[in-house]
């Protein structure tokens, strides 16, 4: 009985979530169209005169740019998803929710799995448009694709849900948003390879918990086509992501421990 009383509000408030999310198709625009456009305009612009630095012959700005599209992809979807935690407070449904006999834990992971299972089927649409990329994406690849993505998805939420605990403004959560979150996907590979960036920048995307999941992501989409050593750069950088989720999230749960006092 313990263990379903904790489980039922994280199916609950996932579910709210994906039900909200239906019914605001402008959120579907904002989360996937805006991406769609930024890989679509600039990696075409770029296309015939950029090569990123470090990468094998052959690879152009377009190929190059999907992975960070797809992050892109999965950032948004977290932020429109977690700032629902803000507008909650200001209806009231958030106290309501704190003041059920449900433990802290389980609030917080039912808002998380609805982020998490937005973003990673947005993320997932996505991965239809690789052969638009030049990549050759196998079965495997796509699987292992996914299953970054679930982790990716997972900490950026519980990074989103953080800084949503603590904010009482919707505009508070915007602003940073464009401090802190969208730096973060700048700095992360996704838009320019460290290699050849100048030191002090290369210090910065290395100690981006977000530049590993990129590494993690691109070398995903590379399993199934023989590039070993790509394949093996994969955990490493998994570790420190699902590193940085743990910590994402308990630090939500404590902020949502403190805010029900």
């Amino acid at each position: 009985m313990s263990a379903v009383r904790s489980l039922l509000p994280v199916y609950s408030l996932c579910l709210r979530e994906i039900v909200r999310f239906v019914r605001q198709r402008s959120r579907l625009v904002g989360a996937l169209g805006q991406p769609l456009l930024f890989w679509l305009l600039l990696g075409a612009g770029f296309k015939g005169s950029f090569r990123p630095a470090g990468e094998a012959a052959g690879v152009d700005y377009l190929q190059y740019f999907y992975p960070g599209i797809i992050a892109l992809t999965l950032l948004f979807t977290a932020i429109f998803a977690t700032i629902s935690v803000v507008e909650d407070r200001k209806t009231g449904f958030l106290q309501g929710v704190l003041a059920a006999p449900v433990p802290r834990w389980s609030i917080v992971a039912g808002q998380a799995a609805g982020s998490t299972a937005l973003a990673v089927v947005q993320g997932s649409l996505l991965l239809l448009l690789a052969p638009v990329a030049g990549l050759r994406l196998t079965p495997a690849g796509a699987l292992a694709s996914v299953m970054v993505m679930i982790l990716m998805a997972f900490s950026l939420s519980g990074l989103g849900l953080l800084l949503a605990w603590r904010l009482d403004s919707t505009q508070g959560f915007h602003a940073i948003m464009n401090l802190l979150l969208l730096p973060m996907w700048f700095l992360s590979g996704a838009f320019f390879p460290a290699a050849g960036a100048p030191a002090w920048l290369g210090w910065a995307m290395s100690i981006n918990p977000m530049t590993y999941g990129m590494s993690a992501l691109r070398h995903s989409l590379q399993v199934g086509t023989g590039q070993r050593a790509a394949q093996a750069a994969t955990w490493p950088a998994l570790g420190v992501l699902a590193l940085f989720g743990a910590l994402a999230f308990s630090g939500a749960v404590l902020t949502a421990r403190r805010a029900s006092r």
